[in-house]
C-alpha cells in the first residue's frame, strides 16, 4: 500500500498503524510545547501577560463551554451513526438472508461446505483461493505464444507474492484491531480484477479455453473479495466509533476538570517562580491548555485512522482513483 500510495512509512504509520492513544498524547504534548515555546519567545515575560487582567478565567471559560459543546456534538453524531444498525424485524431479516447468501457464494467459490465465521480467516481464506486461481492460471500457459505466457506469467506472480505477504498479516489477526484492516489494504484486489479482465479481452482469440476458465475463476474471487473487505471496513468503522465515544467521554472528565480549576482557582501571582527558568504560570498555563484539548485530541487521533481509510476505500471494483503507472498495469 506505500509503495502504490507514493507515501513514506512512517506518515502511513503515523495515520494508520500507531496506537491511537500515543497519537492523542503526542498532539497534547505538542500543544503543551507550543504554548511554552510561544511564552518563552514573546518580547514580553510570560508571567507578566498571564497576571495582567484575567486571561486564564476568559480562556478557562472558553475551553469549558467548548468542550462540553464539542463532546456533546460527538457523541451524538456516533449515536446517529450507530442507529442506523436499528431496524424492524424486517430490515433484520432481510440482512441476514443478505449476509447467509453471500457467505454461500464464498463457500462455492472457496470449493468448501462452510465459509470462516471469524472476519481474518474470511479474508485469509479469499486470499489463500486467489493465490491458488493465480497459480491455475500460471500452469495454463503452455502451449501458449510467448507473448501471451509472459504476460500471464508476469500477472500471476504478482498476484502470488501479493497474496502471500497478505495471508501472513492475516493469519491470526483479531478484529477489532487495525490489523485486518491493514492487512485488507494491502491487497489490491481491483487492479488485479482490472488486469484480468483485460488480459481475458486483449488476448482471447490467442488463449486456450482452459486459461479463459482459469482467468474467470480468478476474477470470480476477486469479485467477492471487494464486498468482503467493504463490509468488514464498515464493522470496523462502527466499532472505531464505538471506541471513540469512550475515549472521549473519559478525556473529557479531567478536561472539564482542569478547565474548572483554573476558573475557580488559577492565581498566577501565586505562581511566580520559575522552573529552569521557565516562569511556573506559564507551564501551568500550558498544561490546563493541553489538558484541556484532550478530548479533541482523541478525536484527531482516531479521525486521521478513519478518513485516511476511507480514502484509499472509496471504490469498489476495477476503479482506479489515484495516479499510477499505467505502463504496470500487470505488476503488483
Amino acid at each position: 500500500m506505500r509503495e502504490r500510495a507514493e507515501e513514506s512509512t512512517r506518515k502511513l504509520w503515523l495515520l494508520m498503524a500507531a496506537d491511537r492513544r500515543l497519537i492523542a498524547f503526542g498532539i497534547v504534548g505538542f500543544l503543551f510545547a507550543g504554548v511554552v515555546v510561544g511564552g518563552i519567545v514573546h518580547p514580553t515575560p510570560a508571567h507578566d501577560l498571564i497576571a495582567d487582567g484575567d486571561p486564564m478565567e476568559t480562556l478557562a471559560q472558553a475551553l469549558v463551554g467548548s468542550t462540553v459543546t464539542g463532546v456533546t456534538l460527538v457523541l451524538t453524531l456516533s449515536q446517529l451513526v450507530l442507529s442506523q444498525e436499528q431496524g424492524a424485524v424486517g430490515d433484520q431479516r432481510g440482512r441476514m438472508e443478505d449476509a447467509m447468501s453471500f457467505r454461500s457464494d464464498v463457500a462455492d467459490v472457496l470449493e468448501e461446505p462452510v465459509s470462516p465465521t471469524e472476519p481474518s480467516a474470511f479474508l485469509r481464506a479469499l486470499v489463500q483461493a486467489t493465490q491458488h486461481r493465480a497459480e491455475e492460471v500460471e500452469s495454463a500457459v503452455e502451449g501458449l505464444d510467448d507473448e501471451v505466457a509472459d504476460r500471464l506469467t508476469e500477472f500471476t506472480k504478482g498476484v502470488r507474492e501479493n497474496s502471500e505477504g497478505v495471508r501472513q498479516r492475516l493469519d491470526g489477526a483479531n478484529f477489532g484491531e487495525f490489523d485486518v484492516i491493514r492487512a485488507a489494504l494491502d491487497f489490491n484486489y481491483s487492479w488485479k480484477l482490472y488486469a484480468a479482465r483485460k488480459l481475458r479481452a486483449d488476448y482471447e482469440d490467442r488463449l486456450t479455453d482452459h486459461a479463459i476458465d482459469r482467468l474467470q475463476a480468478l476474477s470470480s474471487v476477486l469479485e467477492l473479495f471487494g464486498p468482503a473487505r467493504e463490509h468488514f471496513k464498515t464493522l470496523y468503522f462502527q466499532w472505531e466509533l464505538i471506541d471513540l465515544s469512550r475515549s472521549i467521554l473519559w478525556a473529557s472528565l479531567p478536561s472539564l476538570l482542569v478547565s474548572t480549576w483554573a476558573l475557580l482557582f488559577f492565581d498566577a501571582e501565586v505562581l511566580a517562580a520559575t522552573v529552569l527558568g521557565v516562569p511556573l504560570s506559564l507551564l501551568v498555563t500550558a498544561g490546563v491548555v493541553a489538558i484541556a484539548l484532550l478530548p479533541f485530541a482523541v478525536l484527531l487521533a482516531y479521525i486521521l485512522r478513519i478518513v485516511t481509510v476511507t480514502k484509499r476505500t472509496l471504490s469498489i471494483g476495477p476503479f482506479i482513483l489515484r495516479e499510477t503507472d499505467r505502463d504496470a498495469e500487470f505488476e503488483d
